[in-house]
């Protein structure tokens, strides 16, 4: 007889085998086997059953969504946290108190590029009503010029009836309207510029002449005139452009104004010079702005809203185009370029 030992993961099994012949085996020969029923039964009573691993993989992965869960609301409290900073800084903002900004993070995520657009407008928005408050201080004060000079004159009339003068008063009194008139006009032309309105083919060479003929200038104008230059735009704030820049130019020239018209590559230029004093490098952009008086010689005396080239501008702007004091030896030449059409 001979004995085989074997050992399993499930505890010990001892496989006892008897052999009457080793060489030539018979029906009687006997296997035995020897089973160690303790060791296995107490091995299969620790395997937890299939519903139990049911539950305790279920708790596993509820825990495991719920951290997951925890750690996805702090990471979005966190990157959200200097959201809720700028939206708590714009309810802060006011129309009293334009100059506030919001907090900028570091960094260049989408967070911080927000921020800066944010404190882009803030900024424009804030220039913006810079320039309206400005404006309407400009607009008051040259609108209660001429009515303050018209009372004087009629309350001077009413105090001493005999020693006025009846037809300078009106000669006076129509100056004075006359200006207010103006410039009641031009404000509402700069409210109008870059509303919706009809665009048409407009040929600038024809738009040239066309002025030229209803005018009655001191002083002479030359032109030279290109053909097939034409622009999209409106007919009217073009011809005002046209009419402020020869005004300008009639205004402040010594002896003669030129209009010149010609086309450079995709552009459409305009150009008005006069022979009267060049304007010097740091009031050439000042010039354009609503009210602006450079100096005594270009006063209110001289004529003029003080608005004209500030409608020119804002009509080149509308038509995407732009408008602007050129060098010029011996003159002052504005130069206005729209997108040929």
């Amino acid at each position: 007889m001979s004995r085989l030992w074997a050992r399993s993961s499930r505890g010990r099994v001892t496989v006892i085998a008897s052999a009457i012949a080793a060489l030539a085996p018979t029906p009687s020969a006997q296997v035995g086997v020897a089973v160690d029923k303790g060791a296995i039964g107490r091995r299969t009573r620790s395997v937890p059953s299939a519903k139990t691993m049911k539950v305790i993989v279920l708790a596993h992965l509820t825990a495991f969504a719920a951290l997951a869960g925890w750690a996805g609301w702090v990471a979005t409290g966190r990157a959200l946290r200097p959201v809720a900073t700028m939206r708590s800084e714009l309810d802060d903002a006011n129309a009293r108190d334009l100059s506030r900004r919001v907090t900028q993070p570091p960094g260049d995520d989408e967070v911080a590029r927000l921020a800066r657009s944010v404190n882009a407008t803030l900024a424009r928005v804030e220039r913006a009503a810079l320039q309206q408050r400005q404006f309407a201080s400009d607009a008051s004060h040259e609108l209660r010029t001429p009515v303050a000079g018209l009372r004087a004159q009629l309350e001077t009339a009413q105090l001493y009836p005999d020693d006025t003068d009846l037809q300078a008063l009106v000669r006076s009194a129509l100056r004075d309207t006359e200006r207010l008139e103006a410039i009641i006009d031009d404000l509402l032309l700069l409210a109008k510029i870059g509303t919706r309105v009809d665009v048409e083919r407009v040929e600038l060479s024809e738009l040239v002449r066309q002025e030229l003929a209803g005018r009655t200038d001191k002083l002479p104008v030359r032109v030279k005139l290109s053909r097939d230059v034409a622009v999209r735009g409106v007919r009217m704030q073009l011809g005002r452009v046209l009419a402020n820049l020869l005004d300008n130019a009639q205004r402040y020239g010594n002896s003669e104004v030129r209009v010149i018209v010609t086309r450079e590559g995709d552009q459409a230029v305009l150009a008005v010079e006069n022979d009267g004093a060049d304007i010097p490098l740091e009031d050439r952009e000042r010039i354009f702005d609503r009210f602006a008086r450079l100096d005594a010689a270009r006063s209110r005396d001289a004529g003029g809203t003080g608005l004209g080239l500030a409608i020119a501008r804002d009509v080149a702007i509308a038509h995407r185009g732009d408008i602007r004091v050129e060098d010029c030896p011996g003159c002052a030449r504005f130069v206005l370029r729209l997108p040929a059409g």
